[in-house]
């Protein structure tokens, strides 16, 4: 049984709680929140067209209210397999600080106000991918992929991949190959990061019965399979250059930035088993966090010059 049939059978689930402000906050996500909002951006500024400075803001708002509109979802649907997790105990719903039924009825009204002001103010493609990006997390995601496959996140990875091209449709009406180059790399970087969280969180993801990849096909394939995706992620990270819409410099600090994926995924791929620690996964971890702010920053920069001059 669980949490939220658990709660209807104690007669708690239609009673308001006693909710501060921190917990709605809470329910947003606010740390993906920030990196939706930053690659957003970033798609926004790299578009080809020069936007309406309120216009933009208004769309960036939209893009993050969205954005929180999935992670309230995704808390409301998860609060039984979040109770059993230490990293998602104290998240607001599962410790009853808000109930199930107003972490829906937030995240379904902060998903129609975002998509609405998005098409009204932007255009109507970019809210369509906003309205596809919160479904696929929300639905596809959360309450199919992530308890049925290992593969959750390599497929559940698009959702989050999608903030630059929504960006990027927001300016220009359009999805182009440069925007889908922007996609890629976040598509690709999904797998390495949330599996080197998977092999140090191994116990929380079994407890909660998330098929992840290792605790499905074992730490060796798991490992395998981190080094060959941060190589795909490191060759992705200069196509931005490749293909014309970035500079040689950006390529050069993109192709050093991937090598140091690639070089923390070796690391990972001979780590001892037996090593409780899993100090190269958590490394690992936390480079691909910086990978990513790094490479979309060099990208900002890059895009900044390449308008304004240097």
């Amino acid at each position: 049984m669980t949490l939220v049939e658990r709660r209807h059978m104690d007669g708690t689930a239609g009673r308001l709680s006693e909710a501060t402000a921190a917990d709605y906050v809470a329910l947003l996500k606010p740390r993906v929140m920030s990196l939706v909002v930053f690659t957003a951006f970033v798609g926004m500024v790299l578009a080809p067209a020069q936007p309406n400075p309120f216009l933009a803001f208004i769309a960036i708002l939209a893009i993050a209210v969205g954005a929180g509109a999935s992670g309230a979802l995704n808390m409301w649907y998860d609060a039984d397999i979040d109770a059993k997790m230490a990293r998602t105990a104290g998240r607001p719903v599962p410790t009853g600080r808000v109930t199930p039924g107003e972490a829906l009825a937030f995240g379904l009204v902060l998903a129609g106000f975002s998509v609405a002001i998005l098409g009204l103010m932007a255009n109507w493609v970019a809210a369509s991918l906003l309205a596809f990006t919160i479904f696929f997390y929300a639905v596809i995601y959360t309450m199919w992929l992530k308890r049925t496959t290992p593969q959750n996140i390599v497929i559940g990875g698009a959702a989050g991949a999608l903030p630059p091209v929504i960006g990027w449709a927001a300016v220009t009406g359009t999805v182009t190959l440069e925007s889908l180059v922007l996609f890629l790399i976040i598509f690709l970087w999904t797998p390495p990061h949330f599996w080197a969280l998977a092999l140090f969180k191994t116990g929380d993801y079994e407890r909660a019965g998330i098929p992840m990849m290792p605790n499905v096909r074992g730490e060796a394939h798991t490992k395998r399979q981190m080094l060959a995706y941060s190589v795909l992620v490191a060759v992705s990270g200069v196509l931005p250059a490749i293909i014309g819409f970035a500079s040689l410099a950006y390529g050069a600090a993109a192709a050093a930035l991937g090598a140091g994926m690639i070089w923390h995924s070796w690391r990972v791929l001979w780590m001892d088993e037996a090593d409780r620690s899993k100090r190269p996964a958590k490394a690992l971890f936390a480079y691909s966090v910086i990978y990513l702010f790094a490479i979309f920053a060099a990208l900002l920069v890059d895009g900044v010059v390449a308008r304004f001059g240097a």
